[in-house]
């Protein structure tokens, strides 16, 4: 088995959003045969209550927070204003999920199209039927991705995910781990330097071997 490196995410997870430069840089630097496994932790259970207000206000107060820490991240604060948010994150790993079982290659293009969507084009990824037209906009098929992500399939798979992230070495969204023979070993995250945690990846090869 080769070395595997275990990204826990959520793709309604706005720091996420943020650390999704540093983690494709990362992904282009790992050493040959290192395999990449996205697993999707959900951060907020379904729900169809308008977000409170006070929530709705901390929520954008962070994303400001991430706005002074990682420069260049960008966020459409109209979202605020302009839809109805709820603190729901599972329809959008459930869409992550169907896409990729219909199409593994498009399960990052699924992920960004969710992020797009949300931090850039004040979209509501809670929403059904605005997955869908993400999956028919990345070239999945509408109606296959309709009927798959109502699949209960789709939301075993999502329970099993959301288990394992919570049984793993992480401290929240995002996170990194490096399965190796040797077990589970946290890689420390950088919002700004990939080589900083490609190093610690290098190291814990060396010591532990890939497999």
């Amino acid at each position: 088995m080769p070395a595997e490196l275990l990204y826990f995410h959520d793709p309604m997870c706005s720091w996420c959003w943020a650390f999704r430069p540093a983690f494709q840089a990362l992904v282009s630097r790992l050493p040959t045969g290192v395999a990449i496994r996205r697993v999707v932790g959900g951060l907020a259970p379904d729900t169809d209550q308008p977000m409170p207000t006070e929530l709705r206000t901390k929520l954008e107060g962070i994303w400001h927070t991430i706005q002074e820490t990682v420069p260049g991240t960008a966020f459409n604060f109209d979202y605020w204003r302009t839809a109805t948010p709820r603190r729901s994150t599972y329809p959008a790993c459930r869409a992550v999920i169907a896409a990729t079982r219909l199409s593994p290659a498009h399960e990052d293009p699924m992920i960004e199209a969710i992020q797009h969507a949300y931090y850039l084009e004040a979209r509501n990824p809670s929403d059904i039927a605005t997955l869908v037209d993400l999956a028919r906009q990345i070239g999945l098929d509408r109606d296959l991705f309709a009927a798959e992500i109502a699949r209960p399939a789709i939301e075993a798979r999502l329970r099993e995910e959301i288990a394992f992230a919570r049984q793993s070495p992480i401290q929240g969204f995002p996170s990194l781990v490096l399965r190796t023979v040797s077990g589970l070993q946290p890689i420390e995250t950088h919002f700004t330097d990939p080589e900083f945690m490609l190093a610690q990846v290098e190291a814990t090869l060396r010591r532990d071997g890939p497999s």
